[in-house]
């Protein structure tokens, strides 16, 4: 199904970033290592790559890599990318300091075992960021899952997560303009999450 939305030209949700991943950049430290899940098109990889983070992007779809990889040289910026189901990451290829989820919505089951991923891939002291449609958006029908399982809101992603400090958790309405798949007004969720632990800063050589 994703093969054949991105088989255009165009970039179906734009290729600047999403307005939360630009505001969560100040959640994140200088050159983070990140991973960036269901990356699609590559359009927030590409962005944190610019900011001088180390980023792989994580997708099912090859034809979507594929123009993430191509806007990643128009950009000229270097960032990884590499074909898979999201729900087989297992985190044991971090630690990473980031992993986000933008406009990826899961099932009960399917945050579970994310949590358990995450658990064992961001570092002590790391962040988790996810930004989706929330419950409401049923109502817009601007965009996102028919299914109301997948649209949980900002406190159902934390509580999935317990035991991680909540830097940012909101529902919110707003007006989306990327691309030609997020139109219009919108029932959003935005959540940061801190790994426990006391994140370790590796000494200066």
């Amino acid at each position: 199904m994703w093969d054949e939305r991105y088989a255009g030209d165009d970039y179906i949700f734009g290729t600047d970033p999403a307005a939360f991943l630009v505001r969560a950049a100040a959640f994140l430290p200088a050159k983070a290592r990140i991973l960036m899940l269901a990356e699609g098109e590559g359009r927030n990889a590409v962005w944190l790559a610019g900011q001088g983070h180390d980023v792989t992007g994580i997708d099912h779809s090859g034809v979507g890599l594929a123009k993430a990889a191509r806007l990643a040289r128009a950009r000229g910026v270097s960032a990884a990318f590499r074909q898979g189901d999201v729900l087989d990451w297992d985190g044991t290829d971090g630690p990473w300091d980031a992993v986000a989820a933008i406009f990826v919505h899961f099932r009960a089951g399917e945050w579970g075992r994310l949590a358990q991923s995450l658990r064992r891939g961001v570092r002590p002291g790391g962040r988790f960021l996810y930004h989706g449609y929330g419950p409401a958006q049923l109502a817009h029908g601007t965009g996102g899952p028919r299914d109301p399982e997948m649209l949980c809101p900002a406190v159902g992603v934390a509580a999935h997560l317990s035991g991680w400090q909540a830097l940012l958790a909101r529902d919110h309405e707003d007006v989306l303009a990327e691309g030609s798949r997020h139109v219009g007004r919108s029932a959003l969720v935005d959540v940061i999450l801190r790994a426990p632990g006391v994140a370790c800063t590796p000494p200066t050589p």
